[in-house]
Formats: structure tokens, sequence, C-alpha cells
């Protein structure tokens, strides 16, 4: 899958990024601040930030097995966005939004003018998600989200490209509408993620515009691109057309192993990589921060 992606630059060169790193960060503007300015002082090119609206309270939810709950710090992505929008020359990537258990109408005019105050510097990663909890709590049905999100990305991107939109769906009705104003990107780049379900992955072949995968490059990688391909050739579209961003997890900071990893995402036709310093014992933003710094001496 190594064509060019919509947001990639024209040299083909692998763009590196970081993973926002949204439990461990807290609640400090100027931490955001001083994050996003070294950053992108290291030579990182995109941050990535992962969504999470609610959290669920185990002692009200017996056998909780989620990785967050009701003490996990999250900023809304597409508000932070604003935020360092103004204050940072980064790509951002939501990595991803659960556009199921969103409003449509209203991601696509969030979107929109995050990709207005960025200048075009924004990818939409969306995803079903896995917390029953969350939908409740947002007033939308888990059971049908991998329904919905097909046509949810299709009125995104009419919301995105026409100055008014005529729309009847199964999920979704818009009547001589728009938003105000369109996006710099139209549309938007819509990237998916998913696992190994081979509907999902079929799915991110026939309509997204990049994907990212689960877990790290081998015989399994090589097997879901295969139906993203797959999927991608039935829509008549190139099977090369996809994106693809890898994540490498900073965990005990071997660089020889963060290395080696980068090298086999780019094998296996990545476009895109982010560094993940999450769950890796980093007590302070500093500590995340000298953990990229050696990071990007390798890998940039």
């Amino acid at each position: 899958m190594g064509a060019l992606a919509p947001s990639e630059s024209e040299d083909g060169v692998v763009r590196v990024g970081v993973i926002f790193p949204q439990t461990e960060i807290g609640a400090d503007p100027g931490a955001i601040r001083a994050y996003a300015a070294a950053v992108a002082g290291a030579g990182f090119q995109h941050v990535l930030a992962y969504d999470h609206v609610i959290g669920a309270d185990p002692a009200g939810h017996p056998g909780w097995a989620g990785p967050y709950n009701v003490a996990s710090t999250f900023h809304e992505p597409l508000v932070l966005f604003g935020f360092l929008a103004g204050i940072s020359e980064l790509e951002l990537v939501t990595g991803v939004v659960i556009l199921p258990q969103r409003q449509t109408v209203l991601v696509a005019k969030q979107a929109a003018e995050v990709d207005v105050l960025a200048q075009g510097r924004f990818r939409l990663g969306v995803g079903l998600g896995w917390n029953a909890v969350e939908y409740e709590a947002m007033g939308e049905d888990f059971h049908s989200r991998g329904r919905r999100v097909e046509e949810q990305i299709s009125l995104l991107r009419r919301l995105w490209t026409e100055p008014v939109v005529d729309f009847a769906g199964e999920y979704h009705r818009v009547t001589a509408a728009g938003i105000a104003p369109l996006p710099v990107q139209r549309p938007i780049p819509v990237w998916m993620g998913c696992g190994s379900d081979p509907r999902a992955l079929r799915r991110v072949g026939r309509i997204a515009d990049g994907w990212l995968p689960f877990g790290l490059p081998g015989p399994q990688l090589e097997q879901r691109v295969a139906l993203v391909r797959e999927g991608a050739a039935a829509a008549g579209r190139p099977p090369d057309a996809l994106g693809m961003e890898g994540r490498i997890d900073f965990r005990d900071g071997d660089l020889d192993r963060i290395a080696g990893e980068a090298q086999a995402w780019t094998q296996a036709g990545a476009t895109h990589l982010s560094v993940n310093t999450m769950d890796a014992g980093l007590a302070t933003v500093d500590d995340h921060l000298s953990a990229l710094e050696r990071t990007a001496r390798e890998l940039l």
C-alpha cells in the first residue's frame, strides 16, 4: 500500500509524528503548549490524538476491562486541535474519533473549523470504538455503529465540498443546508482505524483515504493489507491508493528496537509513523519530550 496518501508529501518519504500522551500530560495548557513546540522543534511532522469522551467507573461496571476509566485524563481532540492550530505548524490527526457515537453534521462542522484554523493540515481518523458505556452516555446505538459509519463518511464528504446539501439516507436527513466556512481541503482526508475484522478491513479499502492499523508488521498485518487491497479493488480503486500509519511504542526506550520497527513498517508500506510514549513509565511532560528527542535522533 505504498502510494502517496492525500496528506503525504510528494517526495514519498515516510512522515513521522507523535501520539499525544492523553492520559499522562495533565490539564495544564502551558504543558500542552510546551509539548507542541518541543515536538515540532525535534523535527516531528504531526501529532495524533486519541478520542475518549466520558469515562466509566469500574465500581459501577463489574468486570470492567477497558484500558481507560473515569480517572483517565483525555483532552477532546477537536477542541485540542483548535488550540494547537493557533500555536503550531504540525499536522493534526485524530487517531481515532469514534464517529458513530457523534452527530455527523456537528463533526463535519468541527472538522472543517480545525482544517481552516490549521490551514489544511488536518486528517480526520475515525473508528467504531469498543466502549458501549460511552455510546449509552452519548445517546447513540452501539450495535448499529458499523452500518452507520459508511453513511456518515458519505455525508461528511458532501458537507465539506458542497455549499448546499440535500441528503436522505437511512440514518441522516439534511434538507437544503450546508456549513460555512468550508474546509481548506475539500474533502478533508478520512482515515479509518480497525483491527482484524475482515468486513472492517474491506470497508477501509472501499471508502477510506488512509488506514490506521492495530498491531505490528508481520504475517497478520500482511493478511490485513491484502483484505484492504481487496476492498479497494472491489470498489474500482487502485489497490495501493491508501496511506497507512504505523505506531511505534517507546516502551523501554530501546532505540535499536524502535529503528527496527520503523524499518519494518516502511517495508510493509507505511506512509506515516507515530511514536507513542504513553505507558512507558514517564512521570513528567519533560520525560516524554526527552524520550521523543532521543527517538527523533534515531528516526529523523
